[in-house]
């Protein structure tokens, strides 16, 4: 029952964050009229669905950086401009990148970004926490995709972000993009501090042969 109802929500949040595009292009036949958009939304959705079946948690566990609370909101707020914000300045053609061709570069994008956002979540489960936090029974993970770089799942959220701001040729979705960056560095801080707490030397060791974010930057 707990399993449906968590789909239940994530699918309808999806459809609510596809209808803020859907309002801000004018309405559904217009929207719709579009394979590129036809294409965002079924990924969308089928990245929803998926990620219903992650794992993860809003718990505080046993420890939390509560001080990084603060990050969620703007989180939220510039996902949900970013919603609306980037199919509104495309009908409009305000700021946007000419050529087709980048709708489908976003589609791409879009899909990649989301399947590297969730692939984690399946990977750390229970521990996977929407606060930063140290979860009962926590333990370090450094294979897999964690044997290379220590935050993945928020390097898919850029992607996904990035993605879904070309979609619709979006400059002003790409400067959206790039303002959850702030945010996000200030809780990859909180939470490696976190973890150096939990794991000590460990982590620094751990930490020293990965990459943080991106390839090639510690």
């Amino acid at each position: 029952m707990r399993s449906v109802l968590r789909l239940l929500l994530v699918v309808l949040g999806s459809c609510a964050y596809a209808g803020l595009a859907v309002l801000g292009w004018g309405g559904f036949r217009l929207f719709f009229s579009h394979p590129a958009f036809v294409a965002l939304v079924v990924v969308l959705l089928a990245l929803s669905v998926v990620a219903s079946f992650a794992g993860g948690n809003l718990s505080a566990g046993v420890h939390e950086a509560r001080g990084n609370r603060w990050v969620i909101p703007v989180f939220v707020t510039i996902g949900f401009l970013n919603a609306y914000l980037p199919a509104y300045t495309d009908r409009r053609e305000l700021w946007t990148i000419d050529g087709d061709t980048i709708r489908w570069v976003g589609v791409a994008l879009f899909t990649a970004g989301g399947a590297l956002r969730i692939w984690p979540v399946f990977v750390l489960g229970e521990r996977f926490s929407g606060l930063v936090a140290i979860q009962p029974g926590h333990t370090l993970v450094t294979g897999g995709i964690y044997g290379v770089i220590r935050h993945p799942s928020y390097l898919g959220l850029l992607i996904n972000s990035l993605g879904w701001s070309l979609a619709f040729r979006s400059g002003v979705g790409v400067l959206l993009t790039v303002l959850l960056i702030p945010p996000l560095l200030a809780r990859i801080d909180a939470e490696e501090n976190l973890l150096y707490s939990q794991f000590g030397n460990d982590y620094n060791t751990y930490r020293s042969r990965t990459w943080r974010l991106i390839p090639g930057i510690h």
